[in-house]
């Protein structure tokens, strides 16, 4: 039977205006009339590297499974398809390290350049004073593909592969009934673009591999065959701006991006956009040895709102492709409702207050415009506040605002006539709200590691330009940094790359002068030319102390720092005195020297007293002194088991065979007790329990389900929930069940 497959997509915001969910709105997939027979694709993972004839051996005791491709550099395996039956028993064999179902990735949907350090004559040099241009280096970029022909493109593109429709034309998507592309060609020309528009690096050379398809959607297979390749391509630095939602450090794009660093690639991936709360980070945004970035904003100019009557001024989100926002006198707020035609007769030389839902944002900004509105502000219908594109233009502003003002807006129209003046104000180095968060579960390592430019990015499109944001966004800059890096330090290797763009970044801090925490924006926002020219690295750029248990007694935990004198004159490096906190101190070693081109191992110890802290997660930066030049270095600390998700990605469906239904989850520390209970969902009545374990490992948890322990055919609400160290999340979402008879 058919399986719904998690989708890993490009990091990028949405056109469309989607309605909310209500909390009995059902998601579910469409209720087959008679038992599918489809296959499963899964990757292999093999111990070590096995020849074709050694893989055709393992799997030649099942007829049924069909060897598809070979990874001979992301991993060492195989991708396989057949019955899930015969996938179960290979996995038991002594031969192999794990089977892993396919899912789907996604792409994550001037001041930008300008903010991260580049000169006004567009460049950067190295310390002898060369231009730097990315001339010489290699980008291989991971996406939906490219527009080849683009006139900013043409001197960049040096070739591609499609890893869905198996060929050398990596052409973006077109024409395929609202699925066409434009992702991989926005990304690569941040990269690389070289005419009208300027890349990070114009004189990159760009290797496109189009792992996904009609809707920026790709599988954990295609994906890993484009790493796969990039790595037998030798390409310099490797960007993918894709992820899902599992923040799981052992998804096999994570574990395949750390063997591409191993083989000598700087990899730079997207954080996701499912910020702002902690634990948001997704794969392959975990992988330990890539570079994990999440979005910050350039110089923008942000409209902020004045309502007659209230002290307080409310911060609007411009949406991306409008127009800017010039209101010069105070003008009436009216609402709109939803932004349909019938819903705008008062609008009229008035700002239109539009709820979000039913009609793209564009639609609603047009329709707007049509009635005589001077200005559009859409509020979002969930909680929280909302970012968005418009795919025409539009004569008037567009913005965005949470739901709670918007409602609380409208409230006050029932009683008042609402008058309103706008400010504008600049802003530049704010961490975008939709950035995802850190730490990752299980390693406890800081993600994202740097943070860069991820809103309002105008590049390359197939056929113009467009302004878009994301984290997807953000990640290109660094790639093209980590490109200009290469150029200027040829032998300098990925964790080099990583910990200059790391230990020279600026931490930033929020709209109240507060600093972002580190697993916000890791160490900063990168600034391009110090990277280029630092006199040392400090390796690893990033602490983790580890995870403990609460004792009674001080405990210490003792890490590593290598100092690598990259300079031609004797360097002295001196720790600073690290912020008082209760609880915790460190122990740091004294003044020391390094020669010219050597390096010096010191260790970093950090006492803790338990008994004196009051929360899981203590983080912060140690600042060290090399020379005039200051380093900071973060780090993180975990004691007990912090308040992370308990459950992820839970996906229900039909099972490869008929009689069988199948659940996947992903549980980060695994679970003292695991459950799913279905409920009636318009009376809210328990029926049964789905599945109920308990001391669940940690990872993905799949399970098939006979039938006959399933209920009546119908729809029902499901609630999964899962318990560890005394805390429990729990996930609601719709079913169907389809129970079909026998022939």
């Amino acid at each position: 039977m058919k399986r719904r497959i998690i989708f890993l997509t490009a990091l990028l915001f949405s056109f469309v205006c989607t309605p909310a969910l209500s909390a009995k709105t059902l998601i579910h997939p469409p209720i087959p009339e008679e038992p599918l027979t489809t296959e499963k694709v899964a990757i292999v993972t093999l111990p070590t590297l096995a020849t074709e004839e050694q893989i055709k051996q393992l799997i030649e005791p099942y007829p049924d499974l069909e060897l598809r491709h070979i990874f001979t550099e992301a991993l060492n395996g195989f991708s396989v398809k057949g019955t899930k039956g015969s996938l179960d028993k290979l996995a038991q064999t002594s031969k192999v390290e794990s089977v892993s179902p396919v899912t789907t990735y996604s792409v994550q949907s001037e001041s930008n350049i300008e903010i991260i350090g580049t000169e006004e004559v567009r460049g950067y040099f190295d310390p002898k004073d060369e231009r730097l241009t990315g001339k010489g280096i290699t980008v291989g970029v991971i996406d939906t593909g490219i527009d080849y022909h683009h006139p900013d493109l043409r001197r960049s593109y040096k070739r591609g592969y499609d890893l869905v429709d198996i060929d050398d034309d990596p052409m973006e998507t077109k024409g395929m009934y609202g699925q066409s592309t434009l992702h991989g060609t926005h990304v690569a020309g941040i990269i690389a673009a070289n005419g009208k528009i300027q890349g990070v690096a114009p004189d990159a050379k760009i290797i496109a591999y189009r792992a996904l398809g009609p809707g920026g959607s790709g599988t954990t297979e295609q994906v890993l065959a484009a790493i796969d390749k990039a790595i037998k391509d030798k390409v310099d630095i490797l960007n993918l701006s894709l992820g899902n939602n599992v923040n799981g450090p052992d998804l096999p794009i994570s574990l395949a991006l750390n063997k591409a660093v191993e083989n000598g690639i700087t990899a730079v991936t997207s954080s996701g956009n499912s910020g702002p709360n902690m634990w948001t980070v997704g794969s392959p945004g975990t992988a330990s040895k890539a570079i994990s970035v999440g979005a910050s904003t350039p110089i923008l100019k942000v409209p902020y709102l004045k309502i007659d009557g209230r002290k307080e001024t409310l911060r609007l989100e411009p949406m991306q492709g409008s127009i800017d926002w010039k209101l010069d006198r105070s003008y009436e707020v009216a609402y709109g409702k939803l932004g349909k035609k019938e819903d705008l007769a008062n609008v009229a030389g008035k700002i239109a207050l539009i709820q979000r839902g039913e009609l793209t944002f564009s639609e609603k900004a047009w329709y707007a415009q049509e009635a005589g509105a001077v200005a559009v502000i859409i509020f979002n219908n969930m909680n929280g506040e909302f970012a968005g594109n418009l795919d025409r233009p539009i004569d008037i502003p567009v913005a965005t605002m949470s739901r709670e003002l918007g409602l609380d807006i409208v409230k006050s129209m029932a009683s008042q006539k609402i008058l309103a003046t706008t400010n504008i104000i600049e802003e530049k180095d704010l961490l975008a709200s939709f950035s995802s968060r850190g730490p990752v579960t299980s390693t406890w390592e800081i993600k994202p590691d740097v943070v860069a430019p991820g809103v309002a990015i105008t590049s390359t499109i197939p056929g113009g330009y467009l302004a878009l944001q994301g984290t997807s966004m953000a990640a290109p800059h660094v790639a093209g940094a980590a490109a200009l890096i290469k150029q200027a330090h040829p032998d300098w290797g990925p964790e080099e790359i990583k910990a200059a763009l790391m230990n020279t970044a600026i931490p930033i801090v929020d709209g109240k002068k507060v600093p972002y925490k580190t697993y916000e924006q890791g160490a900063g926002r990168i600034r391009i030319p110090e990277a280029i020219q630092t006199s040392t690295l400090v390796k690893p750029a990033s602490l983790q102390f580890g995870k403990f248990k609460l004792v009674e007694r001080q405990h210490e935990h003792t890490q590593q720092l290598t100092f690598k004198n990259v300079s031609d004159r004797r360097m002295t490096y001196r720790f600073e005195v690290p912020h008082q906190r209760d609880g915790i101190q460190f122990e740091l070693p004294l003044a020391f020297s390094v020669d010219a081109g050597k390096e010096k191992t010191v260790e970093v110890t950090m006492s803790v007293d338990p008994s004196e802290l009051n929360k899981k997660i203590h983080e912060g930066h140690l600042t060290i002194m090399a020379g005039s030049q200051k380093v900071s270095v973060p780090y993180l600390y975990v004691l007990e088991e912090p308040d992370y998700p308990r459950i992820m990605g839970f996906e229900f469906g039909p099972g490869d065979k008929h009689g069988v239904y199948h659940y996947e989850v992903y549980l980060p520390g695994g679970a003292d007790e695991f459950g799913i209970a279905l409920f009636d969902p318009d009376t809210y009545r328990f029926v049964k329990f789905l599945d109920w374990k308990r001391n669940v490992a940690r990872g993905m948890l799949k399970m098939d389900i006979p039938v006959e322990k399933l209920p009546e055919n119908g729809l029902y609400l499901a609630k999964v929930f899962a318990k560890k160290a005394g805390k429990e999340d729990m996930v609601e979402t719709g079913i169907a069940v389809s129970k079909v008879k026998e022939r």
